[in-house]
């Protein structure tokens, strides 16, 4: 005879973590829109704030790090679609790549907090496009853009990440 309760929890779970990276699916997908609507020039063309990555590290502080890796995809190429073209999608998974990469090195050492590890994220994000558009454009005078890249990627990580920790800490406290 099978325990079927057990099995109801797990399905309970499943359902429950399902529901979550959907959330937070959406929020990016909205966050993405907002940033497609806010006019941010700071210097260098497309460049944005990431404000959807805030979903990315949610996922991966809260143990999801596979679904952080399909969440991130999906927002991409749905967003890409959306409010994009096929460029910016191929600029934003490199990016993602790169910084999907660098935020799980980062978090495998234990030393750094949230906040270290979105900012790693943000800059690895930004001089991977960075790396992308040199090649595209076929110069490396575009590498001038990156002490701008970097310092946003740091600003816009450090919020992400302390936004991140906030939003962790009442996700507990609801519990």
């Amino acid at each position: 005879m099978s325990d079927t309760g057990n099995n109801d929890s797990h399905n309970a779970l499943n359902v429950r973590s399902l529901a979550f990276a959907g959330v937070l699916l959406a929020a990016a997908l909205i966050l993405s829109y907002v940033e497609s609507l806010v006019p941010f020039f700071f210097g260098v063309p497309g460049m944005k704030l990431g404000l959807p990555n805030l979903a990315v590290v949610l996922l991966l502080f809260t143990g999801r790090k596979k679904t952080a890796l399909a969440v991130n995809i999906l927002r991409i190429a749905v967003s890409g679609l959306l409010f994009g073209s096929l460029f910016s999608i191929i600029f934003s998974i490199a990016g993602a790549a790169a910084s999907y990469a660098v935020m799980l090195f980062m978090m495998r050492n234990k030393k750094y907090g949230i906040t270290g590890v979105s900012v790693a994220g943000g800059v690895s994000h930004n001089l991977a496009q960075l790396l992308i558009a040199a090649y595209v454009v076929k110069t490396s005078g575009i590498v001038y853009y990156s002490p701008v890249l970097i310092f946003a990627g740091t600003v816009t990580g450090m919020a992400i990440g302390a936004a991140a920790s906030l939003m962790i800490r009442a996700f507990e406290r609801m519990k």
